[in-house]
């Protein structure tokens, strides 16, 4: 499956590039345990943020860092098999929930609920 990897990003950093770093590093712990599972992760930033920076984005949260990064996300979902969601508050994430529940896409909130992860696989 295509599995997006949804959860805080932006959420709760203040826009400090250093926050964001981390949690972004966060988002992407549990891309290779998906990968070994058999499944192909991916996460909304890995496509917006070269979007964004070769449309001239200079700040986060300017027109076009709104312009590109939800959308993405939606356009994604638009393509995958399923949701990881990940503990956090976002709105974006909870945005890309309600899109997948809509369209009848799985949304999982554990790691070891994907299909071919369970405890064993993922240690």
């Amino acid at each position: 499956m295509l599995i997006l990897i949804a959860g805080p990003y932006r959420s709760g950093t203040g826009d400090d590039p250093a926050k964001m770093a981390e949690n972004l590093k966060r988002l992407e712990e549990p891309s290779y345990a998906l990968f070994r599972a058999g499944h192909v992760p991916v996460i909304g930033e890995w496509v917006a943020l070269p979007v964004w920076h070769a449309a001239g984005g200079a700040s986060i949260g300017d027109d076009l860092y709104e312009e590109i990064f939800h959308p993405v996300a939606g356009r994604l979902l638009a393509l995958c098999d399923a949701v990881l969601r990940l503990p956090g508050d976002s709105k974006g994430a909870d945005n890309d929930v309600r899109i997948a529940r809509e369209r009848g896409i799985p949304v999982y909130y554990n790691l070891e609920d994907v299909p071919g992860c369970s405890e064993a696989q993922v240690a």
